[in-house]
């Protein structure tokens, strides 16, 4: 393969890497609060993403400037998904907090069947276009082209990874959510209060969840309601992948998930003679999640949350 189309799939991998990455969080940072799996969250991805669509037309249609547009619709998907965020724990999850594991398990799959199936009544079943609200030029790098979309997703996401990391490490917030993690119990003979914290943990997750969706809408130029489906389960295997429960490890799966499915992609026609061609690039993904769940269960950093009983 030559260089240039080397490098053009390894930025479009590290541009969908991001992605991977943010939705990711949101699944490690609930297992690492509740040690549980929110199938949900990519459901909540998939509602960002239509938020921000109806928004946009909307503000573009009053005349407003596309980047003002793009800031608001942002807010708004942000707000209504830290809304869902906390309502899905409250409803779903908090009664069932004390139940054998396969109970939240089973809810998580009937709360994203339920999302979906909303908002396939509230936007319909077709594909929409989603609006252009950032300059899409091109730029030549060493024979690779990326566009100024592109760069902004993985600027964006580095930023908003960043303040994570700050978040949990350098804040009382972020020591309360460790605490939760590390022992519930002696977190609440400490005075903190776990209820608290794990909804704003599902609010964190959730708003993370929406700068993923309109990132990913914003990319590939469409937003439907069954788009977080798929991204879902992959972000799922970058959390596995980098380790569970470890925020870097969730960055660090995502990244590399985005890198080997880009590649993947681009190689796959060539080794296989042309039988296969790039649209099987999903299958890599679910390869991945095999091989770290068969050789290296705890994933590439580790597991820092403790099994509970």
């Amino acid at each position: 393969m030559p260089l240039d189309i080397l490098l053009q799939q390894i930025l479009n991998g590290l541009v969908q890497g991001s992605v991977y990455a943010l939705v990711a969080l949101g699944y490690t940072m609930v297992y690492g609060i509740l040690g549980l799996i929110n199938f949900a969250h990519g459901e909540v991805v998939m509602v960002g993403a239509m938020v921000a669509l109806s928004v946009s037309q909307l503000l573009l249609a009053a005349g407003l400037p596309p980047l003002l547009v793009l800031l608001l619709s942002l807010l708004a998907a942000v707000a209504v998904c830290m809304l869902l965020g906390y309502g899905i724990e409250r409803i779903a999850y908090r009664p069932l907090r004390n139940a054998p594991r396969l109970a939240p398990l089973i809810t998580a799959i009937g709360v994203s069947i339920v999302l979906q199936n909303l908002a396939m009544i509230f936007w319909g079943r077709e594909y929409h276009a989603f609006p252009q609200m950032l300059p899409s030029s091109p730029h030549i790098l060493a024979g690779a082209v990326i566009n100024e979309v592109q760069i902004t997703i993985v600027l964006v996401a580095l930023a908003v990874m960043t303040g994570l990391l700050l978040l949990v490490h350098r804040t009382r917030l972020g020591r309360a959510m460790r605490a939760v993690a590390e022992n519930p119990s002696a977190a609440a003979l400490m005075g903190v209060d776990i209820n608290s914290v794990i909804s704003i943990t599902f609010m964190l997750g959730s708003a993370l969840a929406a700068v993923a969706g309109i990132m990913v809408s914003a990319n590939y130029g469409i937003a439907h309601y069954y788009m977080g489906s798929i991204l879902g389960l992959k972000a799922f295997t970058a959390a596995v992948l980098g380790g569970i429960g470890n925020l870097r490890g969730a960055m660090l799966g995502g990244l590399l998930l985005g890198l080997i499915e880009s590649l993947g992609a681009g190689y796959i026609g060539d080794l296989s003679g042309g039988f296969f061609g790039s649209n099987y690039q999903d299958v890599f993904a679910f390869f991945v999640l095999i091989a770290v769940l068969v050789f290296r269960p705890s994933g590439l950093l580790g597991e820092r949350v403790a099994e509970r009983a």
